[in-house]
């Protein structure tokens, strides 16, 4: 499975009251790995940035004078977006100002160019429902490393969403994981199976304090599913 974590950057907060879009970063992920294969593009969006959005990403109207217009990217853009699923953090502001940039050029609406478009912020609101579900507050809550972060950045938060991304789904504990099914040397050879009857295997119980532990994490899953768990339901 394809997929891109993509996260934009404006002027401001309105594409409708003429505000743009400034800076796109997008992250490549293939069957949950990292593969390297990003985009990113800063871009001349012709117009000031409001002061409080400055404040947030530091992008001067100096530093971007010389940067591409959106219309010199739209068919990068779209052409490595294709047949991926597109994840992004409050997925209704990017595509909002994604979807006025297109319209300036006479084309399609976002979703009418991707596959699907994945919300990261309604996904985190089933998972922790009433907390703070910002990229920050996410990235404290599962163990990821935002130190890096004094300014909101595309190309970086598209990485911190990744890594959010994948701690939220469970696949595995963190992107530089292997997985274990990779092509190395003797990857496929036959494996001669092992009689386990042979051994004595002991069985080992757990203390008080390792099932008391265990209760407690099945007690945080059963919170976070809002008491869907199976082995709720079941009991």
């Amino acid at each position: 499975m394809r997929q891109i974590f993509l996260d934009t950057e404006t002027t401001g907060l309105s594409p409708d009251n003429g505000d743009r879009v400034i800076e796109i970063g997008c992250v490549e992920l293939v069957n949950r790995k990292l593969t390297g294969n990003n985009k990113h593009f800063y871009l001349n969006p012709g117009r000031d940035s409001h002061e409080e959005a400055l404040k947030v990403h530091g992008l001067t109207s100096e530093f971007l004078r010389d940067k591409p217009v959106f219309e010199a990217v739209a068919d990068d853009l779209l052409d490595y977006l294709q047949d991926a699923e597109i994840i992004i953090h409050n997925a209704a502001f990017d595509v909002g100002f994604l979807n006025k940039e297109l319209a300036l050029l006479g084309r399609a609406p976002f979703r009418e160019s991707v596959v699907s478009v994945t919300d990261t912020l309604a996904l985190a609101k089933e998972l922790f429902p009433g907390k703070r579900n910002s990229l920050d507050a996410l990235c404290a809550r599962l163990g990821v490393d935002n130190s890096g972060r004094t300014l909101h950045g595309a190309l970086l938060d598209a990485e911190l969403l990744a890594d959010v991304y994948i701690n939220m789904t469970r696949g595995q504990e963190a992107l530089l994981i292997e997985s274990g099914s990779g092509s190395g040397p003797g990857h496929g050879a036959n494996v001669q199976p092992i009689d386990l009857s042979v051994f004595n295997l002991p069985v080992l119980s757990a203390n008080e304090y390792e099932l008391s532990a265990h209760e407690q994490v099945l007690v945080e899953l059963d919170k976070a599913s809002s008491g869907k768990t199976v082995w709720r339901l079941m009991a």
